[in-house]
């Protein structure tokens, strides 16, 4: 089990687990690893041995909002500055005389993203599962999916997270229940349609299904885990990240026309719908390489939304063959 750490970032103090190299065995750079939505860090877990094993110290840190870590009530506490500043306070508590290599998933793929784009002292590498980077917005997603979707009559389960409230009251009903219809819906195993076609005004549950037997790849014990850290936690602040893309919108604007630079991976599932930008684009690495030179790709055949959970064995030698091929030290560019 890996320790815990709490570090205080003078915003926040957050919990990262945290597991070194044995003594004498080859030390590489730190692997910061930042979750998704509705995860934490225990969504790494499959990742922590094969990665110390190679050398690596690796960090799992809870986004605030969630698990272990502090939960502001404020919106503003979770525009992408706030995160991206955790996650370089996190970088610097465990590594600061060299720059780290960050990998997200969901929520945490942007997240890092844009720690690489505005902190390239401190990001050597950096590796995104499920969201690919798109570049520096021209206007704010709340404007884009509702165009596409809620202007249309369509549900989008953003527009649903964006009133304080309703979501969370559904969330927090029956978290298990929750949970289980949404990682199954958006997961490879679940059949067309489980992620279902509604009307805008529908809640996300709306037409979901709870399946009889859940996909093997998330054992109950492990599950049982996920469970008590939203009954205990909650959902506001996670929720509270969709609420501001306006916020986001603006921040982003100061780092327009800016690449990252540093060597990037990019890990999605041809059966995840984040992938692929919820239809706005067919390839996301073509889409990706204007704005991350060094990018490389690979979809995962059949793979759904929970990518490290779904294929850690494929998820964990791609990370490890990229990692190895990585410039000594990791220079930041």
């Amino acid at each position: 089990m890996p320790d815990t750490r709490l570090i205080d970032t003078g915003a926040a103090r957050l919990r990262a687990m945290v597991e070194a190299p044995v003594e004498g065995q080859m030390q590489r750079p730190l692997v910061l690893m930042v979750h998704g939505f509705p995860e934490g860090w225990y969504s790494w877990r499959h990742q922590f041995g094969p990665l110390v094993a190679a050398g690596h110290t690796v960090a799992a840190m809870d986004v605030r909002g969630y698990g272990g870590s502090d939960k502001p009530e404020a919106i503003d506490a979770y525009a992408m500055a706030e995160t991206v500043g955790d996650v370089i306070a996190v970088a610097d508590a465990l590594q600061p005389d060299a720059p780290v290599v960050l990998v997200g998933h969901d929520w945490g793929a942007p997240i890092v993203w844009y720690s690489a784009l505005t902190r390239p002292d401190r990001v050597g590498a950096v590796a995104g599962l499920s969201v690919p980077f798109t570049g520096v917005p021209n206007r704010p997603f709340t404007e884009i999916f509702r165009r596409a979707f809620t202007d249309r009559g369509r549900f989008f389960y953003q527009e649903w997270f964006q009133e304080p409230g309703p979501a969370e009251r559904e969330a927090e009903a029956d978290v298990r229940g929750y949970l289980r219809r949404l990682f199954y819906a958006i997961s490879g195993d679940a059949p067309p349609g489980a992620w279902p076609e509604k009307p805008a005004g529908a809640t996300l549950l709306d037409g979901m299904v709870d399946p009889d037997t859940f996909p093997p790849w998330l054992e109950e014990p492990d599950f049982d885990h996920m469970v008590a850290e939203f009954e205990s936690g909650g959902f506001r602040g996670p929720l509270n990240r969709y609420r501001n893309h306006e916020r986001d919108f603006v921040w982003a604007q100061a780092w327009r026309g800016r690449r990252i630079e540093q060597p990037a991976l990019f890990i999605g599932g041809t059966r995840d719908p984040a992938s692929f930008g919820f239809g706005a684009f067919g390839d996301p690495l073509a889409v990706m390489r204007p704005h991350v030179p060094l990018v490389e790709g690979h979809m995962l055949e059949g793979c759904g939304h929970w990518t490290q959970q779904e294929r850690p064995a494929q998820v964990n030698a791609i990370l490890l063959e990229w990692l190895a091929r990585l410039p000594s030290g990791v220079r930041a560019a």
